[in-house]
């Protein structure tokens, strides 16, 4: 018996669909939340003990490694949140076909690569 199932399954190969990319995406930018809570809170936690080591974390957060580092976790987060929404919307029945699936995977990324602009903007 032949059998016709893959015989290459290395991933630098395949062809992942847009849907694909979006959801492997969402759970990196989870991920990446996931780790920076522990540094997020130990910055407010910081930040809130008075004045001067506020004024102090906010000296330390005008440093372009700081900047970047919040970069990369605001742009998770919006990542995150949008994919989510898109998420809860399939969730409530609404757009699950292939073609509006896939619309609604580059709409999340176009959406988040604006919001990621603009943030970086905002920051820098």
């Amino acid at each position: 018996m032949e059998s016709k199932r893959p015989v290459n399954l290395q991933l630098t190969t395949m062809k992942f669909p847009p849907m694909a990319i979006a959801s492997i995406l969402h759970r990196l930018s989870g991920v990446i939340l996931f780790l920076a809570i522990p540094l997020l809170l130990y910055m407010l936690d910081y930040s809130l003990r008075n004045e001067d080591v506020f004024l102090k974390l906010k000296q330390c957060l005008q440093a372009w490694p700081m900047k970047l580092l919040l970069w990369v976790v605001l742009a998770a987060l919006l990542y995150h949140l949008i994919a989510g929404v898109r998420h809860l919307i399939m969730d409530m029945g609404w757009g699950e076909s292939l073609t509006a699936g896939r619309r609604s995977a580059l709409s999340v990324f176009v959406l988040a690569a604006i919001s990621v602009v603009f943030i970086g903007i905002w920051l820098w």
